[in-house]
């Protein structure tokens, strides 16, 4: 079930808003805009939402044998990297960031966004598909650059959305989460990566990747001191010491 909106502020909000009322929309129901005017991503960013690129929103209704919510970045992140992946040429390289982003040669193409309104999870995607919106300080691409031969829009990259989620979905359900993680965990950072990672107090941390925990939390170990577990933050690939404060 989809819906399509030419123009709205935010996909998010308004299923929010939706799932706060009497009769919230089921699951496997997509919201999508051809275009946002208040588009956001992680930690109250702007994210410019360019007609031609797929934005959408899609509700997850909470049950009592459901893993932690939290985890669900996880499934919309596998469900994106699989929609990227079958959108581009073969071998091209595409990577997860940790927590919800996805990089083609290290430039983003797609994230997503969780909000939470009581026992619905709302899953908001955004899909780089015909523009490459401009993030300060860092690299963004889209599908059409990739993948010069590729010729369909947000909808048909929804279709293939649609399916990759419903069954990412089912197997988060169907399969103890340790399943869920290792498969992000493949297709993610190496072990040993050098990240930069600012937490959402500011602070900022550099070290080397050491993997995800059993509950997708952030392992990362500093120079000089020991493994610390982060269950939040902004990722950033590669650092210098000299860079560092």
């Amino acid at each position: 079930m989809r819906e399509v909106v030419s123009e709205t502020g935010s996909t998010n909000a308004d299923l929010l808003a939706r799932l706060a009322g009497d009769f919230p929309p089921p699951e496997g129901f997509w919201l999508m805009a051809e275009r946002q005017t208040a588009g956001r991503g992680r930690l109250a960013r702007e994210w410019e939402s360019i007609q031609g690129n797929l934005h959408c929103s899609t509700p997850v209704h909470l049950k009592p044998s459901d893993a932690v919510a939290s985890t669900l970045a996880f499934v919309a992140g596998l469900a994106v990297f699989d929609t990227v992946e079958r959108s581009l040429l073969p071998r091209t390289s595409v990577m997860l960031k940790w927590p919800n982003d996805v990089l083609v040669r290290e430039a983003k193409i797609a994230g997503v966004l969780l909000e939470r309104q009581g026992n619905h999870v709302c899953v908001g995607i955004g899909i780089n598909v015909s523009y490459s919106p401009e993030i300060l300080g860092r690299k963004t691409t889209h599908i059409g650059y990739e993948n010069g031969k590729f010729a369909n829009g947000p909808e048909s990259v929804l279709d293939l959305l649609e399916d990759r989620f419903a069954a990412r979905l089912a197997a988060w359900r169907q399969q103890p989460l340790s399943h869920t993680l290792l498969e992000w965990a493949v297709r993610s950072h190496r072990y040993d990566d050098q990240l930069r990672v600012t937490d959402p107090t500011g602070e900022r941390l550099s070290g080397n990747y050491r993997g995800i925990d059993h509950t997708g939390a952030l392992r990362i170990a500093p120079q000089g001191s020991a493994e610390r577990v982060l269950h939040a933050g902004d990722v950033m690939l590669g650092w210098r010491e000299s860079e560092e404060d």
